[in-house]
């Protein structure tokens, strides 16, 4: 009766979401968009002139060296037990239409089953996530010289933009059967794809919820790329506390220092 009366509230649920506009995506969109235009750009003469003194070698390799520390600090972050779940502001919660049955689940007394998804979505994302580093970091090696010289001058975000652009296809290809296998144990994922399938056929649910599986490796990917976007801002910021002379001259020359 009660997994009846789940699969009734999560159909209810998802129906009720049709055709609703997200007016959060529409307002990030429109942020994202004005940030990257009003990208941080070198702001004197002075600064551009220690940018042009920056041999190509010198460029490259501390861009480069920059973009790997920041790939494995994230990977190392990310990738072990409770990288995600252990972070409040990493955690990645149940999909939006589950949540608005997850008072009723509990209701019920479906609380755990709600909770032993979450647990498993994360500890999905944190099992699929050390399979990035590979492909990170091979990005790097592959970066030329021009796209060095165009992410150093970039902005905050320059690098990150460049690994989401480069491997986010094949990181989704990678992650993807890792994430089912280790969610579709849980029957309640189960009910949820049964129900979320059918309703994105008819744009009812959005494409990257329309399955647990895609949702988790969405959110893990969207995470992935936060923290690396937060070690490129430590790295731009602060490059002495690496204790690198190459990052201190090559971020030194960006930030007029």
């Amino acid at each position: 009766m009660k997994t009846r009366l789940l699969a009734l509230a999560i159909a209810a649920s998802l129906a009720g979401g049709a055709y609703a506009l997200d007016l959060n995506d529409l307002l990030n969109a429109g942020k994202a968009a004005m940030e990257k235009k009003s990208g941080t750009q070198p702001g004197t003469s002075a600064t551009q002139s220690a940018i042009d003194a920056l041999t190509p070698t010198e460029m490259n390799a501390g861009l480069k060296e920059a973009l790997t520390r920041g790939a494995e600090a994230a990977v190392a972050q990310l990738g072990k037990q409770d990288g995600f779940f252990g972070d409040p502001k990493l955690r990645i919660p149940l999909p939006d239409n589950l949540k608005k049955v997850d008072k009723l689940m509990r209701t019920f007394g479906m609380g755990k089953q709600a909770d032993e998804l979450v647990l498993s979505m994360n500890r999905a994302a944190e099992a699929a996530v050390p399979e990035a580093k590979t492909l990170l970091v091979n990005a790097v090696k592959d970066m030329s010289v021009e796209e060095a010289k165009g992410i150093l001058t970039g902005g905050d975000q320059a690098a990150t933009d460049f690994f989401r652009k480069k491997t986010e296809t094949a990181l989704t290809e990678k992650f993807l059967p890792m994430v089912k296998t280790a969610t579709g144990q849980v029957g309640l994922a189960q009910t949820y794809n049964q129900y979320a399938g059918l309703a994105s056929k008819f744009k009812m649910v959005k494409e990257d919820q329309a399955s647990i599986e895609n949702y988790v490796t969405k959110q893990s990917l969207d995470r992935l790329y936060k923290v690396i976007g937060e070690q490129e801002r430590a790295i731009r910021t602060n490059p002495i506390q690496y204790g690198s002379d190459l990052l201190k001259k090559v971020f030194g020359a960006v930030m007029g220092k």
